[in-house]
């Protein structure tokens, strides 16, 4: 069956920056079955950032579950529900469910792939991920004008071109790269939101949505 995403109105003061694991977790705590199922993407919440490595939420601020359609009747539960999500209460609305739309850019604020932190041996470790999907459109990572505020928290230290990000899973960083696929086909374009690169995408990670930037 095809994926599609469901989608929670997020009601809240604000988020961890970094919040992917908080938010499994709080999530997980409803949905058990979830926890370990890396078929199951969540979708980074958006907010704006406030300075203090939190993120403010908006009326637009959404709890989003990538999932096969015939397994919506799963995350039914949350609806009504108030999590604690890295110690920020939200509440989350009634669900809505959306296709995933063909586009021919796609983007992923942070893909993380096991081994690849340099950003040469991960592009080309991207590029090969989705060869292997026959997909033929073009990788690339994404520039940053900031380099050393947007590497502060680096695992690694390293000064980088490109935007590198962190997740945060218990006393361990994982490092990965916006990415950046262009020239997609329709096919191309479903397939790659539905697979997504990399791992941790119950964390967040490998999340393909439309490029509107």
């Amino acid at each position: 069956m095809p994926m599609l995403d469901v989608e929670f109105k997020l009601i809240g003061k604000s988020l961890p920056a970094d919040h992917g694991y908080h938010l499994l977790s709080a999530v997980s705590r409803v949905l058990p079955s979830i926890h370990g199922d890396e078929s199951v993407g969540l979708h980074p919440v958006s907010g704006a950032p406030n300075g203090n490595r939190l993120i403010s939420l908006s009326p637009k601020s959404a709890l989003k579950i990538r999932i096969d359609s015939g397994r919506v009747r799963e995350v039914l539960p949350l609806a009504g529900q108030r999590l604690d999500v890295g110690g920020h209460p939200v509440s989350l609305g009634a669900p809505q469910t959306r296709a995933l739309v063909p586009a021919a850019r796609l983007y992923s604020r942070l893909v993380v792939i096991k081994g690849f932190m340099e950003p040469e041996e991960f592009l080309a470790a991207a590029r090969r991920q989705l060869a292997q999907m026959d997909v033929k459109a073009d990788a690339s990572l994404v520039p940053q004008p900031q380099i050393a505020e947007a590497n502060a928290d680096s695992a690694s230290g390293a000064r980088s071109p490109f935007l590198r990000r962190t997740l945060r899973i218990r006393d361990k960083n994982v490092v990965g790269f916006a990415v950046m696929v262009d020239g997609l086909s329709a096919e191309e374009s479903i397939l790659l939101q539905e697979k997504g690169l990399g791992g941790r995408r119950r964390f967040g990670c490998g999340i393909f949505i439309p490029d509107r930037r």
